[in-house]
């Protein structure tokens, strides 16, 4: 969609505001029991941050609103800490019914409104408010008859018929406070993608809930230094070689018994799965993550049962959606052993060789699932049938899947259109459609697809819209952001809108996805072992000088990098190791010390820094600040519980012992997300472009002087 309020916004505030062209877009999707109706949230409009409640009615077309966000709560909303964490580890950037939970019969809905609870009764359309304040994450359980939610670190239920609403559980001592029932700790919910701490019974009469202790997890401190008269918030924050938060498991029962799970050797909990396919499942690993065990759990006294291990000499990757059981109690796992990821059903591999398993979204009679074939490029949705797989998706693009394979929510982000297409299956057979009221950006990238070099890294090199030769050649660009476990090179119009914006500066943009990206199997995934800084930073150089060799138009005299996070690593990486190739970079919240970042995320590839000192002195930047002779750009948000500002501003400290010129600019309240305020948004991209062209105009005179 368009709209008309737009036409004349900037590019760039309009894509804040409208958070990156994603507003408007249908998401979280529950289908039915009897597959009468999909429900699911959407904003009403590509501007609008409030999400709303909806449901389709598959019979007749018709979308109807369920919830209306701004008729509950018209004005700001007020979250409870644990909730903005929450959202901050989600990298949830909306408002309104951002999650809810729904019963298995669809009689009931919870959500979240400015911390108070709300109450759908889906046969009336009404609303109640159950909880006036400081919840998070309700959910109904199955049978429909309670809610469990948590407030105040603790696990509470309340009783529809009734309204009795208590603890399960309660913690007496001097360190209660660092006690939490029922909420995912740091690690399991910024590096895991596990953002619940508690799992109903099928029966709804119990649950499993993760207690976390965050006591021996050492306290750091985040000031605001644009607010002196601010407390300080301080956090306990998990970084490589320090205690993690303790976690174990009990079962709760509504009639009041608690039994405690037996307790391995596991440090880290990967997942729970509790359905009516067997019995409860775990998924941990220990510290080293080389090793993911599935436990089999009896609820009736703790004891729990080994039933299938995965290791690898390196890691074993977490496959979001296993363990699971299918309906008829066939166990539902992955496997990285014959260099492929492939998907594991009661013990056979059920995708061929070359297909590479994304996420389990769906385990029923057969698995719903997403993954690559030959181009990791793109993304499609697969279910298991009697002798192999389908696939479900068809036009090119990324694609993301939701439902059953019965009956499935396809959503597809391609090069062909902006936003999403949103289409309803049943048995593979579209019968429905989600309208999307996205904002069309109205851009169409004018890029092209690499694949450069002896690796076959893939890229995709952006130029200025109308761009002739004739005009002669272009400063490059790289925008990457270069690290494991992510992916910038995907066949969808949306992820190269700010490429876009900024190669109708001038430039040529490379963005390039190296080792360790996901799509390519696990050897590709496992070469950046021990070897962050050196890979990453050798995939960009020689996807650089490959796309220069077929594209006489890139100036190799004028080269530089920007990237936030691993990319802003990399991009300071590139001006300190690679001077002769990068002549500027602009370094956003970037790790520059892998010592101050978390276990889970730099153990994984570095070990810990108490057994390998010189693996993390090799990947630092700190060591490397005499060496900088090129322009660097630092930029950090003051709020950032991720990559703490400690990164930044410890590197600016070396630089400046050094005698190093470079530019530090701290921004204040702003957290790991990129700032969201079209004025901070618009003009940080703008300062940063700015920037960068005065540094290359000075390269090329310096080489004209010289």
């Amino acid at each position: 969609m368009t709209d008309s309020a737009l036409d004349d916004v900037p590019f760039l505030r309009r894509q804040a505001r409208t958070q990156r062209f994603t507003l408007g877009a249908p998401k979280q999707f529950r289908v039915a029991p009897d597959g009468s109706r999909v429900l699911f949230l959407r904003s009403e409009t590509g501007t609008d941050p409030r999400n709303s409640l909806w449901s389709l009615d598959l019979a007749t077309g018709t979308e109807v609103k369920l919830v209306d966000a701004a008729e509950l709560l018209p004005g700001e909303e007020d979250l409870p800490p644990e909730e903005r964490a929450r959202r901050e580890r989600a990298r949830e950037t909306g408002g309104g019914v951002v999650a809810y939970g729904v019963d298995d019969a669809f009689t009931v809905v919870t959500f979240t409104l400015s911390g108070k609870l709300y109450t759908l009764d889906l046969a009336t359309g009404a609303t109640a408010v159950l909880v006036d304040g400081s919840v998070v994450d309700p959910r109904p359980n199955p049978t429909g008859t309670h809610v469990a939610y948590v407030r105040d670190r603790r696990l509470r239920v309340i009783e529809l018929a009734t309204g009795t609403d208590r603890a399960l559980v309660e913690e007496e001592g001097s360190d209660a406070a660092d006690i939490a029932w029922g909420l995912a700790e740091f690690i399991a919910a910024e590096e895991m993608d596990r953002t619940r701490g508690y799992w109903w019974a099928p029966d709804g009469q119990s649950l499993i809930v993760e207690r976390s202790d965050r006591g021996p997890v050492p306290r750091w401190t985040i000031g605001d230094p644009a607010n002196p008269d601010h407390p300080a918030n301080v956090v306990a924050y998990p970084s490589a070689g320090s205690p993690n938060a303790v976690v174990s498991l009990a079962v709760l029962g509504l009639d009041g018994s608690r039994v405690d799970v037996e307790r391995g050797d596991w440090e880290y909990l990967v997942t729970v799965h509790w359905s009516a396919g067997g019995a409860p499942l775990l998924a941990v690993q220990p510290r080293d993550q080389k090793r993911l065990t599935v436990l089999a759990l009896d609820p009736a006294d703790g004891s729990v049962t080994e039933l299938h291990t995965e290791t690898d000499d390196h890691w074993v990757d977490i496959v979001q959606g296993v363990p699971a059981w299918t309906s008829d109690g066939r166990l539902v796992t992955t496997s990285a052993a014959d260099g492929d990821n492939r998907l594991v059903v009661a013990g056979e591999r059920v995708t061929p060789p070359g297909l590479q398993l994304r996420a389990v979204l769906h385990a029923g009679e057969q698995v719903l699932f997403t993954a690559s074939e030959a181009d990791s490029t793109q993304i499609h949705v697969f279910r298991t049938e009697a002798g192999g797989v389908q696939r479900l998706s068809t036009q090119d693009g990324v694609h993301v899947g939701a439902g059953s394979t019965e009956l499935t929510v396809l959503t597809e982000w391609s090069l062909a259109h902006s936003g999403p297409v949103v289409t309803v299956l049943r048995d593979g057979v579209q019968v429905g459609e989600i309208t999307s009221s996205t904002v069309d950006p109205e851009i169409e990238p004018n890029l092209t697809w690499l694949t450069l070099g002896e690796r076959g890294l893939r890229a995709a090199l952006v130029l200025p819209r109308g761009y002739e030769p004739s005009e002669g050649k272009l400063p490059v660009l790289l925008d990457p952001y270069g690290g494991p476990h992510a992916q910038r090179v995907l066949q969808s119009r949306n992820a190269f809108l700010t490429p876009q914006w900024l190669a109708d500066q001038g430039f040529a943009v490379l963005v390039t996805d190296g080792r360790g990206s996901p799509g390519r199997g696990p050897a590709w995934e496992r070469e950046i072992a021990g070897k962050l800084a050196d890979v990453t930073l050798a995939d960009q150089v020689d996807a650089l000088h490959a796309a220069a060799a077929d594209h006489p138009e890139l100036d190799l005299e004028r080269v530089a990098i920007r990237g936030w996070s691993y990319g802003g690593y990399l991009s300071a990486l590139a001006v300190l190791r690679r001077p002769d190739v990068f002549h500027a970079a602009v370094a956003g919240a970037p790790v520059t010390d892998w010592a101050l970042y978390d276990t889970h995320y730099t153990e994984r590839y570095l070990g810990k820094p108490q057994d390998a000192p010189e693996i993390y002195e090799h990947n630092s930047l700190i060591a490397d600040a005499g060496e900088l002779s090129r322009a660097l750009l630092i930029v950090h948000g003051l709020a950032d519980d991720n990559v703490f500002p400690a990164h930044s501003l410890r590197l600016s400290g070396a630089l400046l012992a050094k005698g190093r010129p470079h530019v530090f600019l701290p921004l204040a309240g702003a957290t790991h997300m990129t700032p969201q305020a079209e004025e901070v948004a618009e003009n940080l991209m703008r300062t940063q472009v700015d920037w960068i062209l005065r540094e290359l105009a000075a390269v090329t005179v310096d080489k004209e002087n010289a």
